[in-house]
């Protein structure tokens, strides 16, 4: 697909009909990395908002902020619990390099954190089985407040 030739919706109109190597071209094009479990319908609508989010801008922050918040006011999935002014979403993965090996946590749904198939009530627990020593979990994992300091 040439975008110079077509509009927009022209654009958006065709993806369904690229080749596959075409549209994980334009999405190499638009993200830093290509996702675990694609599918079609998937790749097509993310490559879409990219497209138009280029030719007419993206949302201002002030209404990604409000999207957000109605989404968790209508989600089922709790929250986690605030600590120290940090808010960690459902799902959210931390990656953490430690004694020459990387490390992944996931935030459950409900509020646990999930580490190589245990769960942890903490993430402060988490950096303790890691490391074998007493840390603070945000700090261990570099979480910031949303401030933006340094827990």
């Amino acid at each position: 697909m040439n975008p110079a030739n077509l509009s927009v919706s022209a654009q958006v109109a065709a993806l369904p009909t690229l080749p596959t190597p075409e549209l994980w071209a334009l999405w190499d094009r638009y993200f830093p990395r290509r996702p675990e479990n694609p599918n079609r319908n998937y790749l097509e609508s993310r490559v879409a908002y990219k497209l138009q989010e280029q030719a007419f801008g993206g949302l201002s922050v002030e209404t990604q902020r409000r999207l957000v918040n109605i989404g968790m006011g209508h989600s089922k999935i709790k929250s986690r619990q605030k600590t120290h002014d940090i808010e960690l979403a459902p799902g959210t993965v931390l990656f953490r390099e430690w004694g020459e090996r990387d490390h992944k946590v996931t935030v459950t749904a409900d509020g646990s954190f999930e580490y190589k198939g245990k769960f942890f009530r903490s993430l402060s627990a988490v950096a303790r089985h890691i490391s074998g020593t007493p840390w603070s979990g945000p700090v261990f994992f570099g979480v910031k407040s949303k401030s933006g300091e340094a827990v």
